[in-house]
């Protein structure tokens, strides 16, 4: 069987035909459209088709991305990285900052709790607090005891 070298180039020739000037314009139109093709491409691809090979047997067209060298893939790979990390990094860092927020609203509340807690004397029984607007607390003076010695007094005072 006949050995194949890795790389094997064969040409084309156009003769100053109408029918191969046309082809030839036809070839370079066609290319003019797809860019990432080449001559050998399209000559392959016709070779494929006028041999009547089934397409599952033929090989898949090459792309862009597969003729791009790999220093370029590698440099569009890192660039989507990169913008990935800083997209989850913003994200992360917006989440920080509003939870950091909600920690700072929530310490100033528990403040003020602690302010109301040490203004209010708590020695009072349950049935003398009426709450006011849910968030305070009022607390009732409780009825004070008479001491009865300055209740006797006080008549006499009252005499005077």
């Amino acid at each position: 069987m006949f050995q194949w070298s890795k790389k094997v180039v064969k040409s084309v020739t156009f003769n100053p035909e109408l029918a191969d000037e046309s082809l030839l314009a036809q070839v370079e139109s066609y290319l003019d459209k797809q860019p990432d093709k080449t001559f050998s491409d399209l000559c392959k691809e016709a070779l494929w088709q006028s041999l009547c090979v089934p397409e599952p047997v033929q090989p898949a067209p090459q792309t862009a991305a597969a003729t791009k060298p790999i220093e370029q893939q590698i440099g569009e790979l890192q660039r989507q990285v990169a913008g990935l990390e800083e997209r989850f990094l913003a994200k992360g860092s917006n989440r920080l900052e509003a939870m950091e927020h909600h920690l700072l609203q929530l310490s100033q509340q528990v403040a003020q709790l602690a302010l109301i807690v040490n203004e209010r004397s708590f020695i009072q029984s349950p049935t003398q607090l009426e709450v006011v607007n849910n968030t305070s607390y009022s607390v009732a003076t409780p009825p004070q005891e008479v001491d009865p010695v300055i209740s006797r007094l006080s008549q006499f005072l009252d005499d005077f």
